[in-house]
């Protein structure tokens, strides 16, 4: 049992330095996404823009989120994750599909 990852102090360091680079990258994400909602608020409370630009920005900025949440917070950037992305991936293209169809509906 020599070869165990708890006795090898080359897996042990390079393990640990894996996760403190993963947990810097949750941790600026998450900061990002903190700054990417004040400054949401922020176009709102002001309220000096217009609302033809301020609600397509609030959009892309929480699809930015979106894909941040996926990406970081639920390890979809991990080896062996292939199937649960293709399957969420799959399901977002349907909910836009289906969006998009509703309201090419609602409008025609």
């Amino acid at each position: 049992m020599a070869d165990n990852i708890e006795n090898n102090p080359t897996n042990l360091d390079f393990y640990k330095k894996k996760n403190k680079e993963e947990m810097k990258y949750q941790v600026v994400t998450f900061a990002l996404m903190i700054f990417f909602t004040l400054v949401a608020f922020s176009m709102v409370a002001f309220g000096d823009f217009g609302t033809q630009f301020v609600i397509p920005v609030i959009l892309l900025l929480a699809g930015v989120q979106v894909a941040f949440q996926l990406y970081y917070f639920m390890h979809m950037s991990h080896k062996g994750h292939g199937m649960p992305a293709l399957m969420l991936w799959s399901g977002v293209f349907v909910a836009v599909l289906t969006i998009a169809a509703m309201v090419t509906i609602v409008w025609w």
